[in-house]
């Protein structure tokens, strides 16, 4: 028996029982109807736990493979008429040049502990949204009136990219890097408020005055590592006991308890001028003087990456160090320097002419055997050949790293704060990657036995051998003539940066040389826009939440509009069911009344004594 009353809007009380349904409801089938009614109400719930789960449980667990996937996905052409995709424009102004890159990504999933999934943009022919204007921003620095009208091109060739409704909500960041840097303050300036005053004239892009800047190399590195790691997926949370975690000090909650986070990578940058190290410094760290400490400041980063500045499971502090003069290039030209200086020197003392004359060359252990060099200076030319001394070349070059006796420092004597070696992981770009794999044909994995044994070999290697296997096209298609007669060297320097500089053993197996990561190149404007933009997913999240009154619904399914109608339709379903049901229960009582009357009149009783028959 199935009882419902209602006091709204009027009071009524009815049940229905096995002998109100009526008769095409026997008993089997009206068991069938509540079964499957209950059936219903379950499945919908059980559907309801299901979304839950696939949501914040399959979706975190799927994320491992992300990355992975991400190969492929990224290539794919951006779908520009989808009304949930993002946009973001970085310009990098560079000393030789400028070039902008348009970035996308979806709606953020609601959940705090992600970040937006930021991707850079691809055409129709599913190219790489970049465009490059040369030359460089600074050298407009006595005529910057005329900067507008040198990155209006950029800004153009991006405006056609970006769907038009999006560009009022599309942000625009122009930053300015080394050549930049080098200008007086006056002139910085000039330039940047010709940007800011300008292009909101003739562009809708989201900009402002804080949205054009010059940016120190400190901050260069940090948007480097940024984006390293990001696409690496080393900001992702995860339960896979598989993946490398490390225990983390979260900056300014000393008296918290320490928590367990994904491992990042450190990244080794060697360029032709500067080499650059950045790398998580997860503990807090110690200094042994005041001086240390002040001078630690400037290289120590502490940024969070989530969109809640109360949130600290994304807050990171990070050391990086830019070093002039350390790059593959200017570290020869600061060793050929030194090699005429000091030979002059000893000529004029001895009385000898080493190096000044073809038949009595200096004999170089940093180049390849019997490979000639010269040394052009004040008008004087020195003639070098190569010995190949690959170990006598480490000797040389050794006191070019400048280090002091103090602890915990690196190149120069800089201050570098302990890196726990045995849980660690760093990639090497640039020269790192071509002076390991371009003629020796060892980049990925770095072995320090296997690199000194190979380099050993080829700088032992005559120059004739190595031109012929030039012309042979044993080596990389883009290495030249210029690589490898200073391969030797540069073989010699990066191993003595890494191991002597920065102080890392020789059984450190964790280092990775790379040119791209995933199959593409990560610029640094990467980790720009994702720093830049980390507040906007608080945007998505309020208005997740403005959906319920209270916060712990949002576990649950039925505060989504599309869950309550289902529900509210089934009440209604059932309610107009079993009111019918009431209905014809009262319509077939009436009708055995009234037969029955209708019996006791043609009977011949009179109605007052019916009731009394009854």
């Amino acid at each position: 028996r199935i009882g419902v009353s209602c006091l709204l809007p009027a009071s009524w009380h009815f049940s229905i029982s096995p002998m109100g349904c009526p008769r095409i409801f026997n008993t089997t089938l009206r068991q069938i109807v509540l079964i499957g009614i209950l059936a219903a109400a379950v499945s919908l719930l059980y559907y309801s736990l299901v979304v839950i789960r696939n949501k914040y449980g399959r979706a975190s667990r799927d994320r491992r493979f992300h990355r992975y996937l991400a190969r492929v996905t990224d290539t794919e052409a951006t779908d520009t008429n989808n009304p949930n995709l993002n946009y973001g424009i970085v310009v990098d102004c560079g000393s030789s040049g400028s070039r902008i890159f348009v970035y996308c990504w979806p709606r953020h999933n609601g959940n705090p502990h992600d970040l937006l999934d930021i991707k850079q943009m691809r055409d129709k022919n599913r190219k790489p949204v970049v465009m490059k204007i040369k030359p460089g921003i600074s050298e407009f620095a006595n005529s910057p009136e005329k900067v507008s009208d040198y990155i209006f091109p950029l800004l153009r060739f991006a405006a056609e990219h970006v769907p038009r409704t999006k560009h009022k909500e599309t942000p625009l960041y122009i930053l300015c890097t080394a050549g930049m840097r080098i200008l007086p303050e006056s002139q910085q300036k000039a330039i940047l408020e010709d940007l800011v005053t300008d292009i909101p004239v003739h562009f809708d892009f989201l900009f402002s005055d804080s949205h054009a800047e010059v940016i120190s190399g400190k901050q260069e590195g940090v948007y480097a590592w940024i984006g390293i790691n990001f696409v690496l997926g080393r900001f992702e949370h995860t339960d896979d006991e598989d993946e490398a975690v490390v225990e983390v000090h979260i900056p300014g909650s000393e008296n918290k308890e320490a928590i367990f986070r994904k491992r990042t990578v450190g990244i080794l940058d060697m360029g032709g001028v500067s080499t650059q190290i950045a790398y998580e410094v997860p503990k807090t760290v110690s200094f042994a003087s005041s001086q240390q400490e002040e001078v630690a400041k400037n290289l120590l980063a502490e940024f969070n990456l989530g969109c809640d500045a109360h949130q600290t499971e994304h807050v990171y502090r990070v050391y990086v160090a830019t070093f002039l003069g350390f790059g593959g290039n200017a570290a020869r030209q600061r060793y050929e320097n030194s090699l005429f200086t000091s030979t002059v020197l000893k000529n004029g003392l001895l009385g000898r002419q080493t190096g000044m004359t073809l038949d009595s060359p200096y004999l170089d252990p940093c180049l390849p055997v019997d490979a000639q060099d010269e040394i052009h200076q004040n008008g004087q030319i020195m003639y070098l050949r190569g010995t190949g001394d690959f170990n006598l070349c480490r000797e040389i070059i050794q006191p070019f790293m400048n280090k002091t006796n103090e602890t915990q420092t690196s190149l120069n004597g800089v201050y570098q704060p302990a890196v726990h070696f045995q849980n660690s992981e760093f990639y090497g770009f640039s020269e790192f990657y071509y002076s390991t794999e371009d003629v020796l044909r060892m980049g990925g994995d770095y072995n320090a036995a296997k690199f000194i044994k190979a380099a050993k070999d080829y700088c032992a290697t005559k120059w004739s051998v190595l031109r012929e296997r030039f012309d042979r096209g044993l080596y990389a298609s883009h290495a030249d003539l210029h690589r490898l007669k200073y391969q030797c060297f540069k073989s010699a320097w990066i191993y003595e940066v890494f191991h002597s500089g920065f102080s890392f053993p020789a059984s450190y197996s964790n280092l990775k040389t790379a040119l791209q990561v995933y199959d593409k190149e990560v610029q640094w404007t990467l980790g720009a826009i994702l720093y830049r933009t980390r507040f906007l997913p608080l945007r998505d999240i309020q208005q997740e939440n403005f959906r319920g009154s209270h916060s712990h619904w949002r576990s649950f399914s039925f505060v989504y509009n599309h869950y309550l109608f289902f529900v509210c339709f089934l009440i209604v379903l059932l309610s107009i069911l079993l009111y019918l049901l009431r209905l014809r229960r009262i319509h077939r009582r009436m009708l055995r009344n009234s037969s029955s009357t209708s019996l006791w009149i043609e009977e011949g009783l009179p109605p007052q004594k019916i009731s009394a028959a009854l």
